[in-house]
């Protein structure tokens, strides 16, 4: 009878929140529902993944990524770079059109950058360009930015969204980053109401010179609409009936959909996001690094994660994700506190803390994505060797804002959080952890000239060597403790006729051969 009812109140809660979408998707059109509307259609506006993902369809970028995540030529057909680091100069492919029938050239790109640079109301993510004093065009399909010292991340940040080329006819569009956009990319803006759905149409004039799909002219299906549908049984629901074509499904219900075989199920791989512990360690117990290792002793994330999401995420041994530039599993196992209860409680027994006196501390988690089961399983962990962590859940806003205010904080019990930084280049080290920190926490001046370094390396070889010997430095005083590298936000339930969907690394949906 319960089961009954559940069904019909899923079904009653799909057909309100679905009803919509059949009137506006016609049969040439992929219906793609998310748990979440995004920000903005400005890329300097956001830095959201939700936002990301739509960018990625309506602008394109110089560089983009191959399977495994590393920058290839796109817009951009080739790239030089100055003998001392400061000048990049990109040649760029003739015939990339803006959806306004404009040719894309490096009047596009320099309009771009010096947005981005605005001193009025610069870009969310000014700081990832880097040290960049100017943009020069050479000739219409010649441009150099010119930087004020090296800086080695510029090209990986040039193949992500946040590099968006934005149309320089975009500064007289009445609306831009609501109720207009105009790229370059596969798809054109048609529509966005806000909570509800973005429609977009195939851009006839596309041509695909880098990005990961098949297709290098415009989209077969002709239109796309991605529709916010929050309630997962809901979003289940419309891909059964058809109304939806692509979404992601409940979690819980994601083994029963694989075994059953009515829909494909696709995860994300090369995420490149982290979940790790932090600590607070401006006091008390965790200033001490042996306080810290013990909790990484104690912590079995292998297992845990196991428990809660199965074969949907991977535990993770690196400061930075698996999928990005340095990242080696076995390198950062040989640095990392491998698990380990006895060797944390011969720790805690150092600082004073046993059976009799356990050490207590908050553990400070983000709502959603079943992280308070997930917590409950590392607080259970942590109790097997003598620590009793009070668990506290919030949203994450809330949550950097009282990591960095535990940070700052000199008396009270100890805290540790469970933080999560996704990024495609190990640049969001030094985001983190160079003085003054992220958050406030740990920083020294050995530390943040090692972060320096992994900068302004050009070789590769060498930049990897400087980034192995920060994840060393990270993983052996456990100030960054890694546990895994979702994939459970990100996986995605296809229907039957869909065919050609793709998800490139850092969670980029591509529709571009999708056919039904």
């Amino acid at each position: 009878m319960k089961q009954s009812i559940r069904k019909a109140l899923v079904s009653a809660a799909a057909t309100i929140l679905l009803g919509g979408i059949a009137p506006a998707a016609s049969a040439r059109d992929i219906v793609w529902a998310r748990y979440g509307d995004m920000d903005t259609l400005d890329p300097h506006r956001a830095t959201s993944t939700l936002s990301l993902q739509v960018w990625s369809l309506v602008y394109d970028t110089l560089l983009a990524v191959d399977a495994t995540g590393k920058p290839v030529p796109n817009v951009a057909r080739s790239w030089t770079t100055s003998t001392d680091g400061t000048e990049y100069t990109f040649k760029l492919n003739e015939g990339v059109v803006c959806h306004d029938g404009t040719p894309l050239d490096a009047n596009d790109v320099k309009y771009t950058v010096d947005r981005a640079f605005d001193t009025s109301n610069p870009s969310l993510t000014k700081a990832s360009w880097g040290p960049v004093t100017s943009v020069e065009v050479i000739d219409p399909l010649t441009v150099t930015i010119k930087l004020d010292k090296p800086f080695v991340a510029l090209v990986p940040f040039l193949a992500d969204s946040f590099s968006s080329i934005i149309c320089d006819s975009s500064k007289d569009a009445p609306g831009f980053g609501s109720t207009a956009a105009i790229g370059s990319g596969p798809w054109k803006f048609v529509s966005w109401t806000k909570g509800d759905r973005i429609v977009l149409t195939g851009n006839t004039s596309y041509r695909n010179f880098g990005k990961l799909a098949e297709n290098k002219g415009a989209p077969y299906m002709e239109g796309l609409v991605i529709t916010t549908v929050p309630e997962p049984q809901a979003r289940l629901a419309g891909l059964k009936t058809g109304a939806i074509q692509i979404a992601e499904p409940p979690l819980d219900d994601v083994p029963a959909l694989k075994q059953s075989g009515d829909l494909k199920i696709v995860i994300a791989g090369n995420t490149g996001q982290n979940v790790f512990w932090e600590f607070a360690v401006h006091r008390p117990p965790f200033n001490d690094p042996r306080a810290r290792r013990a909790v990484a002793h104690a912590t079995d994330a292998a297992a845990a994660i196991d428990l809660i999401y199965g074969d949907l995420s991977l535990p993770e041994k690196c400061p930075i994700s698996r999928g990005v530039f340095g990242n080696d599993q076995e390198f950062c196992a040989r640095h990392g506190q491998s698990y380990d209860p006895e060797k944390a409680r011969a720790l805690l027994a150092e600082l004073g803390y046993g059976p009799d006196k356990p050490l207590e501390v908050t553990m400070i988690a983000w709502t959603g994505g079943k992280r308070d089961k997930l917590a409950e399983v590392f607080q259970s962990q942590l109790a097997e060797v003598g620590i009793t962590a009070r668990i506290e859940i919030m949203d994450i806003g809330t949550m950097n804002a009282r990591v960095r205010q535990e940070n700052e904080k000199r008396d009270g019990i100890g805290s540790l959080d469970m933080m999560t930084w996704s990024w495609f280049d190990p640049d969001i080290l030094y985001a983190l952890w160079h003085s003054p920190g992220a958050y406030r926490g740990y920083t020294s001046s050995e530390l943040d000239a090692m972060l320096e370094k992994t900068r302004v390396l050009s070789d590769q070889a060498e930049r990897e060597a400087a980034v192995r010997d920060v994840m060393a430095y990270l993983l052996e005083n456990a100030i960054h403790v890694p546990l895994y590298t979702p994939g459970w936000e990100w996986v995605f339930a296809v229907r039957p006729e869909v065919t050609g969907f793709k998800v490139a690394p850092f969670v980029y949906p591509v529709f571009n051969d999708v056919r039904f």
